[in-house]
């Protein structure tokens, strides 16, 4: 299956395009010099050299072929001859056995890419679909500090790939539910996988396998429909995002309260006015919520894998390992170990 790497993309067309330019022009170089120059060179079938000879002369000199039907006579033609249409002649063997070495070069310098990559690959993030859900998630990850060697892409559209390795990111080619495919993206040595296909079944399937071959990572899935989340989170999806009823639901806040969805978004864009976040609560902030001082508004507590409402009774008592989620300004100073919200 086709693996596309950042920044080692070539196109073996080009380089042959530009390649055979040059071999041409070689040939039209050798034939003007023995066209300008054609009184000092003899050919035998008719005691002349026209154009067409020149170019003729100039293709089985320049080729090393060389019949000698046409052949420089005067002192002048034979001193062009070792002078220019030799160094050509080499020039143009030289562009012949080259490009046949580098296209063999440049498959063994993929291949050892290729097994590099693989063997550094760890603790990366796997986008499952790089549509419009995908990209949007990279850009997320992006601003949130991911680094690009640490996000791998498979899609099976290969204007896909190219698009992911144009921006940086390595690209896996193959269905997102395929076995082979996600191994070849590293699975079992990925802390994370982003479920963005369009298709509900794909993403189920995608995620049944991603959570039988890497049982520790972080599965986040996106579905159309809200009667399909069950069948992701039984498929092992830590987190399911309905993408039909969230748009809805954000189309019904904006009829009476449009500024409402505003501040929703601007809590979805990193970096941008308010942020949430989620930080661990130290030893010596076990005790009541309100003496908190998380820099910004809590809105829940994670204990162990339950979230909990800011209002509810159990959140009052913090707890040494709670997870406190809460919101904060962008302009803040970002405690040294708060971390994005994960399902």
């Amino acid at each position: 299956m086709p693996i596309q790497l950042p920044g080692g993309q070539r196109s073996p067309l080009r380089h042959i395009a530009v390649r055979l330019a040059i071999a041409l022009g070689l040939v039209v170089f050798v034939a003007l010099l023995t066209y300008f120059g054609r009184s000092g060179y003899v050919d035998p079938a008719d005691d002349s050299v026209s154009l067409l000879d020149a170019f003729y002369y100039s293709t089985v000199s320049i080729t090393t072929t060389g019949y000698g039907d046409i052949r420089p006579e005067s002192d002048t033609a034979r001193l062009v001859t070792t002078v220019l249409v030799t160094p050509a002649r080499v020039l143009f063997l030289i562009i012949l056995v080259g490009t046949t070495l580098e296209i063999l070069a440049e498959r063994s310098r993929e291949a050892y890419r290729r097994s590099r990559w693989r063997r550094t690959l760890k603790d990366h993030v796997i986008i499952c679909g790089f549509g419009t859900k995908g990209q949007s998630a990279v850009n997320t990850l992006r601003d949130k500090g991911c680094e690009r060697s640490e996000i791998v892409v498979i899609d099976e559209r290969p204007e896909a790939q190219s698009k992911a390795a144009a921006q940086g990111y390595a690209a896996v080619g193959g269905s997102v539910a395929s076995t082979n495919t996600l191994r070849e993206a590293g699975i079992d040595r990925a802390r994370a996988v982003v479920v963005a296909v369009d298709r509900d079944d794909t993403a189920v399937l995608a995620t049944l396998t991603a959570r039988e071959l890497n049982p520790r990572a972080s599965i986040v899935a996106a579905v159309r429909e809200e009667e399909n989340v069950h069948l992701l989170q039984q498929s092992g999806a830590n987190s399911v995002i309905t993408t039909s009823s969230a748009a809805g639901r954000l189309l019904g806040h904006a009829v009476d309260a449009p500024r409402v969805t505003e501040v929703l978004e601007d809590l979805l864009s990193v970096g941008e006015g308010l942020d949430i976040a989620e930080r661990v609560v130290a030893e010596a902030e076990a005790g009541p919520i309100h003496a908190l001082k998380p820099e910004g508004l809590v809105v829940g507590v994670i204990r162990g894998d339950e979230l909990m409402r800011f209002d509810d009774p159990r959140a009052q008592q913090l707890q040494v390992g709670d997870r406190v989620v809460y919101l904060h300004s962008h302009r803040a100073r970002t405690p040294p170990d708060e971390r994005p919200l994960r399902g």
